[in-house]
């Protein structure tokens, strides 16, 4: 992976781990947290660009669900 690719990865799993902790719901906060560590875990060794560019369009599409949410 790029390292502009990684930083941008890292970038926007933060975002998501900050905007999830503006839930003032307790259940929906630590679900959330739960679901975004899992995700990205879960597809920390995939190395083809086409698959990265597609799962960082729909994380950015959660963080606006998240925003729009919070």
């Amino acid at each position: 992976m790029a390292a502009s690719s990684r930083a941008q990865v890292l970038r926007l799993y933060r975002a998501l781990l900050r905007e999830s902790q503006r839930f003032s719901a307790y259940n929906y906060r630590t679900y959330a947290i739960r679901r975004i560590r899992d995700a990205f875990r879960e597809n920390k060794n995939i190395a083809d660009p086409g698959k990265i560019e597609e799962l960082l369009n729909k994380a950015k599409a959660n963080l606006e669900v998240i925003q729009r949410q919070v």
